[in-house]
């Protein structure tokens, strides 16, 4: 397998060489950000059912697949535009050094990145899967249309804010997570490798399955952390909209002042539960979604990057 940045920029004088690489260097990030989200979608979806049945709501697979493939796309390109930036170097090696906080504070930037470009999917999405049986809305189509004729083109971005929130310590704690586990295999892999002559793979490479396990640790802390705030998000995305009595009650418009008023009311009215409603199947989720993303990712990238030169 190639090295996931080994073969850049050759750096010649003149900054019009250097465009260029740092063209195919971002087409190969959103390329293998989306191959990343789709297949990772595809394989949790049943699971991502279960989890959004707990919090209340039921379906709405093709708007989500449509979010993901684009959100992921998004966060990994500007990833490493951000790690570059951070590293002086777009080499993966470089990369690999930066301080944990840097990880941190790159997954947050590529994150916000991310949401702002792809949310009105997401909150299509979570319209669909609020109305329950039978539909108010039957397709995505039609569930844009009245959102923007009930609350014009900024319906499409209501929840924006506490998304915003929300993501910031998510794909903060998600891709700094991330970091830290591949720092730590790599250590691990120099003190039992290097003692090995026979091992045909240099010690500080990661295989696939090291890739996934600090994938799955990744999704699982950041889930567990900020899944208090995802619950507050999706009630600002239904807050308004038509929903089947069968399937709850409805959320009044302007239910909540903002981010910490929702969590307040649902403690004082729900408990920690309802904080934490879904969390087990979010979790179940959230963490193989996590791993599987970064496999993807990080095979694709090798791919496109062997490719495409």
């Amino acid at each position: 397998m190639i090295s996931g940045y080994s073969k850049e920029l050759v750096i010649m004088s003149g900054t019009e060489l250097e465009e260029p690489g740092q063209l195919k260097r971002a087409v190969i990030d959103a390329s293998a950000g989306a191959v990343a989200g789709a297949i990772s979608r595809m394989v949790t979806s049943p699971l991502d059912v279960i989890k959004i049945r707990f919090q209340g709501f039921w379906r709405g697979n093709v708007p989500a697949l449509l979010m993901v493939v684009p959100y992921t796309s998004v966060q990994f390109a500007v990833l490493h535009k951000v790690k570059s930036f951070a590293a002086g170097s777009s080499k993966a090696e470089n990369h690999a050094q930066l301080s944990p906080y840097l990880s941190y504070i790159s997954g947050a930037l590529a994150g916000c990145a991310a949401t702002v470009g792809s949310y009105p999917f997401d909150l299509l999405r979570t319209v669909l899967a609020s109305q329950g049986e039978p539909k108010v809305y039957p397709n995505m189509r039609s569930a844009f249309l009245s959102i923007v004729q009930t609350r014009g083109i900024k319906g499409l971005y209501a929840g924006l804010s506490p998304t915003l929130i929300e993501i910031i310590p998510y794909a903060g704690l998600q891709f700094g997570t991330y970091d830290t586990f591949k720092r730590w295999s790599m250590v691990y892999n120099k003190r039992y490798r290097s003692s090995s002559s026979s091992s045909t793979n240099p010690s500080d490479s990661l295989s696939s399955f090291q890739l996934f396990l600090s994938g799955l640790a990744s999704g699982t802390v950041s889930k567990l952390v900020c899944h208090p705030l995802d619950v507050v998000k999706k009630r600002f995305q239904v807050e308004g909209l038509q929903r089947h009595p069968k399937y709850g009650a409805r959320v009044e418009l302007n239910a909540y002042k903002n981010m910490f008023d929702g969590l307040g009311q649902i403690l004082r009215s729900e408990g920690w539960h309802g904080l934490y409603k879904g969390i087990v199947p979010s979790t179940i989720k959230a963490a193989p979604a996590g791993a599987v993303t970064f496999v993807a990712y990080e095979l694709a990238s090798d791919w496109f990057e062997a490719n495409l030169t």
